[in-house]
């Protein structure tokens, strides 16, 4: 009997910023936190990637082990998303955190109404930044215990995914030792 391949992490991140994205993915990639990070720019194209439709209908792998969501997006906010996930029977098991700029009692409440798993406000300081990105990683892919059909077995090799505009592949891989 062959012994199960070691299911891969993946986290999906929602954001529109090129900046934020970059630094969230510095600061995974720092604590060697998920095999794969599937980036997306806005909320209409995450609710297609969760959803297997447009684009994204014939992806492979299963569900992220978590979503980290900005609110303040085109198309489709991340409230929005959100609320569209917490109200899917599938998606609604999947933790969100929600990373975004905003400390406005109304966004947070609302947020939590909708079934939120997480709220952080986005620090402005580069290296605030950087640890509660970390932190966060740490908790959600390294510590909690994720749903039991987001991981799913893939090879382990690290990759970036750009699904929106750009695609760069195994940009984590190169600049440390396997572990």
């Amino acid at each position: 009997m062959e012994p199960e391949p070691t299911p891969i992490k993946s986290i999906l991140l929602v954001d529109d910023d090129p900046r934020d994205v970059e630094l969230t993915l510095a600061a995974l990639e720092g604590h060697h936190l998920a095999n794969k990070v599937f980036v997306v720019q806005d909320g209409a194209e995450a609710l297609d990637y969760l959803f297997r439709r447009g684009k994204f209908e014939n992806r492979d792998g299963g569900d992220p082990i978590f979503v980290l969501l900005d609110n303040s997006m085109p198309k489709v906010s991340g409230l929005e998303v959100l609320t569209a996930m917490k109200a899917d029977p599938h998606l609604k098991m999947i933790p969100v955190v929600a990373l975004t700029s905003s400390s406005e009692t109304p966004d947070l409440h609302e947020f939590y109404q909708q079934g939120v798993n997480s709220y952080v406000v986005k620090p402005v300081m580069f290296d605030d930044f950087m640890k509660v990105v970390q932190q966060l990683g740490v908790f959600w892919a390294a510590v909690n215990e994720p749903p039991p059909a987001a991981a799913i077995p893939e090879p382990s090799e690290k990759e970036v995914i750009y699904l929106g505009k750009k695609e760069v592949k195994n940009e984590f891989s190169s600049s440390h030792p396997a572990s």
